[in-house]
């Protein structure tokens, strides 16, 4: 998909947008993700059952302080089983090395048992009292507690300090992924410094904040990656010869790994939504599903090196112009906003055009260069092979 007043691009075979756009703001990813690191969980809701309000005819009760309950909890919430300590029973003068933990036993009773104190008894076995016991598990008795863990080393103490933040501006052609590449700052660590997500969309001239750990040597921009093993792209940079500007094919590459991790719908799903969007758009639903059909063929993980995406196969600035049309901004990582950007750049190229031929056209070319240019050739057989898909959609 090419905004109007782009040049002419490539067609692919069977007749894929490839749109030549030299300088792109970036997309980051859409609301499915991943496993996405980088949003909030919303807390379960707590259902707080009937309370009685009646006063204590019998006295207060002691208070036990929250922390120790688990002492007091049995190794399993049952009556002591044949062979368990009975009440009454004398305390032993010379306590055995260990103890083997039955259902029913509780710390302090292990304790209250052979006389020795609780205290001493969490000590030795380095418990605590919000510690619970378990039937089977072994309580040391006698010895001495173990020795306490060794400090942690400066290094780290280092990773463990809180993070400092710089800045950085950012540029055309940016992406998340591309900024925490370069400067080796974690992704996770990026969005959370700038309560971003993986669905957020980042804009040139804007600032971000880059956490770096407190005591580093070296800011994070000197950091040599861990490997220097090219990696193979998963969007080449060029395509029927045409050779796309770096900051495109980088775009199109993090948009291509972000999709592959992350849940999408299936090609018969991203269908249905499609036609959905399009009956609610006013666009027939056959038209809209012929381009979708003739793109991406519904895939929605399709990413060109032109940095096409989606099903739509939109490539950002014509999604800004889309989010334009419809007056808010979409994600063309999200499958309902790339459907929707698809669909209203259809529609306002059905309403604009002398005739469907010439917005079909439009969609492929873009309009300014079809309106100045004509069809090429190829823009013909893009036309024609999208009318034969409305033909079989209707």
């Amino acid at each position: 998909m090419s905004t109007p007043g782009t040049n002419r691009s490539t067609a692919a075979k069977p007749l894929p947008l490839v749109a030549a756009t030299a300088v792109l703001p970036v997309v980051a990813l859409s609301s499915l993700a991943l496993a996405a690191p980088a949003s909030a969980t919303a807390p379960a809701v707590q259902r707080q059952g009937a309370i009685s309000t009646a006063p204590d005819r019998t006295g207060q009760a002691a208070v036990v302080p929250a922390a120790e309950i688990a002492a007091l909890v049995p190794a399993r919430l049952a009556v002591p089983q044949q062979g368990g300590p009975a009440r009454g029973e004398s305390l032993q003068a010379d306590p055995p090395a260990t103890h083997t933990v039955r259902a029913g036993d509780t710390v302090t009773a292990i304790a209250a048992k052979y006389g020795l104190g609780v205290a001493d008894v969490l000590a030795l076995n380095g418990l605590t009292p919000s510690t619970i016991i378990r039937p089977g598990q072994v309580i040391r008795l006698l010895g001495a507690p173990p020795a306490p863990a060794s400090p942690p080393s400066s290094s780290a103490s280092a990773a463990m300090q809180p993070s400092q933040s710089t800045t950085y501006t950012i540029r055309p052609g940016d992406t998340l992924y591309g900024i925490s590449a370069r400067l080796s700052v974690p992704l996770g660590d990026l969005l959370a410094a700038n309560s971003l997500s993986l669905t957020s969309v980042i804009y040139a001239g804007r600032t971000l904040k880059v956490p770096v750990p407190v005591g580093s040597a070296e800011p994070a921009s000197s950091v040599t990656p861990a490997s220097s093993e090219p990696v193979k792209p998963l969007v080449a940079d060029s395509f029927m010869g045409y050779k796309y500007p770096t900051a495109t094919v980088a775009s199109a590459n993090e948009n291509k790994r972000l999709l592959n991790a992350a849940p999408v719908p299936s090609r018969a799903e991203m269908k249905q939504i499609i036609t959905d969007t399009a009956r609610r758009m006013g666009v027939d639903p056959a038209l809209a599903l012929a381009f979708a059909y003739q793109e991406s063929g519904f895939s929605q993980r399709a990413v060109s090196p032109a940095n096409a995406i989606g099903a739509m196969q939109l490539v950002p600035s014509s999604g800004q112009w889309a989010s334009d049309l419809v007056g808010r901004t979409l994600n063309l990582l999200d499958p309902y906003d790339n459907a929707t950007a698809g669909v209203a750049i259809i529609r306002a190229l059905v309403r604009t055009s002398k005739d469907e031929d010439t917005a079909i056209a439009g969609y492929y070319q873009g309009q300014y260069s079809v309106a100045k240019h004509g069809l090429y050739d190829d823009t013909k057989q893009y036309v024609a092979a999208v009318k034969a898909h409305k033909a079989t959609f209707s």
